[in-house]
């Protein structure tokens, strides 16, 4: 079968390969990540257990799903999820990320099927999901709409799409730019592109044309004084984060 013609950005890809080994440093150039990643996870998790009916206070409470984490990167998510009891896929399409991501599981003893493709190819080849994580990619993609449509396509019906990204606006590019790359060198210079930062309301315009039905938002904010992320109901100025569903 033919694959789906990609949306990679091959600049973009050539960023995060240059970055690969660093994925697990704590205080390397992924520590905005890993600062944010418990308030990601908390979103994620409360949404899934909320859309599969799943008590997070059991061990395994992921236990018969399949997720994908498309732009996995070293597995920040994947991990957690597969200890959550999920049958988890890691996609990402910068190649060197794959073996970093697939050491550290087996160091953590955790089985996580890692692979170097893209979401389109994995469409083509009817891979079907019951969630589809999403996060902090679309603003590297080459086409957001095909990527979106891609992703609605690897959901088995009803299934749950997260995808989460960066607001265009004047107060992203001080903080998310200026701030994250040339203040607090968090990223390397260049990482992101403000032209390239989606609106919350184009999101879900993007989704409803990809097939998906937009469900809810909400903002992630930096509180600098407590050094800390916290999820908000009214605050997506800068890093947000949605939920959708692929119509059953």
């Amino acid at each position: 079968m033919q694959a789906q013609q990609s949306t990679v950005d091959p600049a973009e890809i050539a960023k995060f390969e240059a970055m690969a080994a660093e994925w697990w440093d704590v205080n390397g150039k992924f520590k905005p990540l890993h600062m944010l990643n418990p308030c990601r996870l908390d979103y994620i998790t409360t949404q899934i257990a909320g859309e599969f009916d799943r008590d997070l206070s059991t061990s395994k409470p992921f236990a018969g799903l399949r997720i994908l984490d498309i732009g996995c990167g070293g597995g920040l998510l994947c991990e957690p999820m597969a200890r959550l009891g999920a049958d988890v896929v890691g996609a990402d399409a910068a190649e060197r990320n794959i073996p970093v991501a697939r050491v550290h599981a087996e160091q953590s003893g955790l089985t996580i099927d890692y692979r170097h493709t893209t979401a389109e190819d994995m469409a083509a080849a009817k891979e079907q999901f019951d969630i589809v994580l999403n996060m902090e990619v679309v603003e590297h993609v080459a086409n957001p709409l095909s990527y979106l449509t891609a992703c609605r396509e690897l959901l088995k019906p009803g299934g749950l799409h997260i995808c989460s990204t960066i607001n265009r606006n004047p107060k992203s590019f001080a903080m998310a730019i200026v701030g994250a790359e040339y203040v607090m060198r968090w990223l390397p210079k260049g990482t992101h592109e403000w032209s390239k930062f989606i609106t919350p309301d184009e999101l879900f315009d993007l989704m409803r044309q990809a097939g998906l039905n937009p469900v809810d938002r909400k903002g992630f904010v930096f509180n600098p004084v407590t050094w800390s992320w916290k999820i908000s109901d009214r605050d997506l100025s800068v890093n947000y984060v949605t939920a959708s569903l692929k119509p059953s």
